[in-house]
């Protein structure tokens, strides 16, 4: 009998064991917390829950003069400013467009629009509503392979030191209301005083 029992003794030590290990693991799952959830993340924040509308946060602003001076002077103000005007028929309307290169291989582009609107009567005062996008762009490249032709084997491909590279944009974002935009309408300001000046 006691030959029986030590054969069943290691068997019994490995049960319990196991039995230990599984106590243990159900103690952790209970001690999670009720809010805890492998297959639901946390939401992220919405853009739209950082728009305020706030009146300080302004893309705006009121010139004395006529629909046509004042987006006259926008245009201007891009032209002084290296940028690439577009030919619009729209009088009340100016697009801009600037390319940088701040990186090697990161280009970025601003695309200025300005919208001139009539404000109170006798068309003498305008407000130019002003946004610019910003777009960057990466330097892509993709390594070519040329096929050489061999009469015993057929052909074979080999890659080439030379590479494909495009831009590829990787952002765009509208560039928020503050001092780039004081300096634009800072300039405007100037082109519209010196204009009537000339009157």
């Amino acid at each position: 009998m006691t030959t029986g029992s030590a054969q069943i003794s290691p068997v019994l030590k490995r049960l319990g064991s196991l039995a230990a290990v599984l106590l243990m693991l159900s103690a952790c799952s209970s001690l999670r917390t009720p809010f805890a959830s492998d297959d639901k993340a946390p939401p992220k924040s919405q853009v739209y829950l950082r728009e305020n509308f706030q009146a300080e946060e302004t893309f705006s602003r009121l010139f004395d003069g006529n629909v046509e001076e004042t987006c006259e002077a926008a245009r201007r103000a891009l032209l002084s400013q290296g940028y690439l005007i577009s030919d619009l028929p729209d009088k009340s309307r100016v697009n801009g467009r600037k390319r940088f290169q701040p990186e090697g291989e990161v280009h970025v582009e601003i695309n200025f629009n300005v919208v001139c609107v009539p404000d109170g009567q006798g068309d003498r005062l305008t407000t130019a509503f002003v946004s610019a996008l910003q777009d960057r762009y990466s330097l892509k490249k993709s390594p070519n392979s040329t096929s050489i032709g061999v009469s015993a084997i057929g052909s074979i491909s080999l890659p080439l030191s030379s590479s494909d590279e495009a831009l590829v944009k990787v952002a765009s974002e509208t560039i928020p209301a503050g001092a780039f935009y004081d300096r634009f309408f800072a300039l405007m300001q100037r082109l519209v005083s010196e204009r009537a000046a000339d009157k």
